[in-house]
């Protein structure tokens, strides 16, 4: 069983059309599970406009103070994580698009290892693209180091098996991307995969959430401070 897991938070204007481009490429026994952060536009009315039974609606309940700005969409996601049922889980981001061979190229790469992540094309708000890959901005690399470095797992290109997931419990509270730490559990406990192709369209706008693959302005103390808090977080983890 698939379960493909979305965050989403006022996504009206893309969310139809994510979800239009993962439902056919489903059986019948996979499911979708949206957790969302309370949206106050029409986000919610879209989707149960679809009526298709695999989609499962949540709310995240926010229960921690956000110190860092991906803290409400990583604990937003981990909402999502904790009801899928099944044995593999995607991870789709509520504005970009799967291409039609994303679910079938992935799960047969999933027959050799544990946690994979593809290539995506890059492309603007109404989804026009220029050629141009995530692989051109930043390649992919493994690694505990290089990816507390600068972290290479991009969530909306993942998919992994269940034990890699539960392996990642408990998520760190602050600081640290629910992408970027599960990607480093399967460094560490896993085989990791990757698919030179893409199989998602990256749509990049001006309401996206995250920052991947845009030049990085925050200071030297604040990246300091950040990297430092990942690596508490792999130290604790160790000693649970």
């Amino acid at each position: 069983m698939i379960s493909v897991c979305i965050a989403t938070y006022n996504g009206e204007k893309f969310i139809r059309q994510q979800l239009e481009s993962i439902l056919p490429q489903l059986s019948m026994n996979d499911e979708i599970v949206i957790s969302d952060d309370h949206s106050t536009d029409n986000t919610i009315e879209i989707i149960k406009s679809l009526k298709d039974a695999r989609i499962h609606l949540y709310f995240h309940e926010a229960d921690i103070h956000a110190m860092f700005h991906i803290d409400r969409s990583t604990h937003n996601f981990v909402n999502a994580l904790s009801h899928a049922n099944g044995d593999i889980i995607f991870l789709a981001d509520q504005d970009d698009f799967w291409l039609p061979n994303k679910v079938e190229t992935t799960i047969q790469q999933l027959k050799s290892y544990d946690l994979v992540i593809s290539n995506c094309i890059i492309g603007d708000e109404a989804l026009n693209t220029t050629g141009k890959m995530y692989s051109d901005i930043r390649p992919f690399k493994t690694g505990v180091l290089n990816n507390i470095i600068k972290s290479h797992y991009l969530g909306c290109c993942m998919a992994f098996r269940k034990d890699v997931y539960q392996k990642a419990l408990p998520f760190p509270k602050h600081g640290v991307a629910h992408d970027l730490w599960i990607g480093l559990t399967a460094e560490r406990f896993f085989r990791v995969g990757y698919i030179k192709q893409p199989l998602v369209i990256y749509r990049r706008h001006t309401g996206t959430v995250t920052y991947s693959g845009k030049e990085n302005k925050t200071s030297l103390a604040f990246k300091l401070k950040y990297r430092l808090l990942i690596v508490k977080a792999l130290i604790s983890h160790n000693n649970m």
